[in-house]
């Protein structure tokens, strides 16, 4: 059913109106992967699932993102992966794998554009990365950052790297992309904790022949290696206005485990859920709160058809503000904010499996 959605704009429709058809698809996709993945299969029978019931949303299974480390969980046959993504991790045991086919891929990429044209407009723009181009192009690193960096090239042109092989910063090359692009309007990207350390605390503003002035910053990840640095959102985006006048920044909300149907922060610092996804928030016995409490974020998304990542319990904590979006910005679905890392995270209650 995702061409029912492709249809519409991603933030066109209330939540009310979508929320009908949105349940209809997560109930086909869990009977799907319920019908095609054995070790789902295995999860959903310990929780007593019953495939001829219609679920309300509250009710759909979740999966907590760990089981990715642990588990080979795909619905595809083997011989249809086209991509295996994998999660950030200090050891090859320490990380989620994602089994991608094709059409997966290609769903991903057309939702995406949808979410992000909304943020950035439809135009592709001269893009400067906050990577190596050695890093990216590595066809061997299909980690979440460079899945990113990929996927968000759509969106860019006469692409540049801020990066030289050996992580420095390269000035001769950043001063020649600013003297081109610089004068007009251009597309900053990278992960969040990249931005921090390249941006913010390493570049030499003297050593430039422009600043980011026309710039649109486009950022997400790394957030909990910030906290212990006690640098909040408000302080992120200070520092880079002070330092090289970025005035227009986007930080979004994902993970490996539902590429593509990310939440993008409106002008207001609020994420915004699209019609390709849904959030629920729920308490440490994993009942739904009501708006205004902190818990464990949940997410959904139609997206994920080739593994069963549509329904997703994470170890983040947020709060939802609204059950439809921003009337300032003009966006519908829901918003709210992510406060960071559950402590000593780790969802139990699958163990058995």
């Amino acid at each position: 059913m995702i061409n029912e959605f492709l249809k519409y704009n991603a933030f066109d429709i209330p939540v009310k109106q979508r929320e009908k058809i949105f349940l209809k698809e997560i109930n086909q996709l869990t009977n799907y992967h319920y019908n095609n993945c054995l070790e789902y299969k295995k999860i959903l029978n310990l929780l007593n699932f019953n495939v001829r019931k219609n679920y309300s949303l509250e009710q759909i299974p979740f999966t907590p993102t760990r089981l990715f480390k642990h588990f080979d969980l795909i619905s595809s046959k083997k011989k249809t992966v086209y991509k295996t993504l994998r999660s950030s991790g200090t050891t090859d045991s320490n990380v989620s794998r994602i089994y991608l086919d094709r059409k997966n891929v290609n769903n991903q990429i057309k939702v995406l554009s949808k979410i992000v044209s909304n943020f950035l407009g439809k135009e592709r723009l001269p893009m400067l990365i906050i990577d190596s181009k050695r890093q990216v192009e590595n066809p061997n690193n299909l980690t979440a950052k460079n899945a990113a960096i990929r996927g968000f090239s759509i969106f860019g042109k006469n692409y540049e790297y801020l990066l030289n092989d050996s992580n420095e910063i390269d000035y001769e090359k950043l001063n020649k992309f600013l003297f081109n692009f610089g004068k007009k309007k251009f597309l900053v990207f990278g992960f969040t904790i990249d931005i921090f350390q390249f941006l913010i605390n390493e570049i030499d503003p003297k050593k430039l022949n422009l600043n980011f002035k026309n710039s649109i910053l486009l950022h997400g990840g790394g957030w909990k290696k910030l906290e212990s640095k006690k640098i909040k959102n408000d302080l992120f985006k200070k520092k880079l206005l002070d330092k090289l006048k970025i005035n227009k920044i986007f930080n979004y909300y994902g993970m490996v485990e539902q590429t593509g149907s990310i939440f993008v922060e409106c002008n207001c610092g609020k994420f915004i859920s699209s019609i390709f996804s849904d959030i629920i928030i729920r308490d440490e016995k994993l009942k739904k709160v009501k708006k205004g409490n902190k818990g464990l974020i949940q997410l959904l998304s139609v997206l994920p058809t080739s593994y069963p990542g549509h329904s997703i319990l994470t170890e983040d904590i947020g709060e939802i503000l609204d059950e439809d979006g921003c009337i300032k910005c003009k966006l519908h679905g829901k918003s709210f904010i992510v406060h960071g890392r559950a402590e000593q995270s780790e969802v139990r209650g699958c163990s058995d499996v």
